[in-house]
């Protein structure tokens, strides 16, 4: 009976299947590529994406971003992973790159 109640309101105890990422989109935008990989968080998806971005000396920066926003389409977090890809290249255009690290949240 408490699996029951567990799953229906979200609570299915730690399945990391359920938390994995779901197929996402690819889109270029700028010099950068966006890639939309929405979270399966039950029935609904979680707002995620990577930002990544090939160097003049060939190595792959990523920027990945994780946000609260949860969408009860798996296209619906898709659309919005890269809206918002696009919203943090635009507004961090100088500074999402600038430094050492080959990978880090934003």
């Amino acid at each position: 009976m408490a699996s029951f109640f567990s799953k229906l309101f979200g609570f299915s105890g730690g399945s990391k299947e359920e938390a994995a990422q779901a197929a996402g989109k690819t889109e270029s935008y700028g010099d950068c590529l966006i890639r939309a990989t929405p979270m399966r968080e039950g029935p609904q998806y979680r707002l995620a994406g990577s930002i990544e971005k090939t160097m003049p000396d060939a190595t792959v920066k990523v920027r990945t971003f994780i946000r609260a926003d949860l969408f009860a389409s798996e296209q619906d977090a898709i659309d919005s992973a890269l809206r918002k890809g696009r919203q943090i290249v635009d507004e961090q255009r100088a500074a999402l790159f600038q430094d050492e690290s080959p990978s880090r949240p934003v």
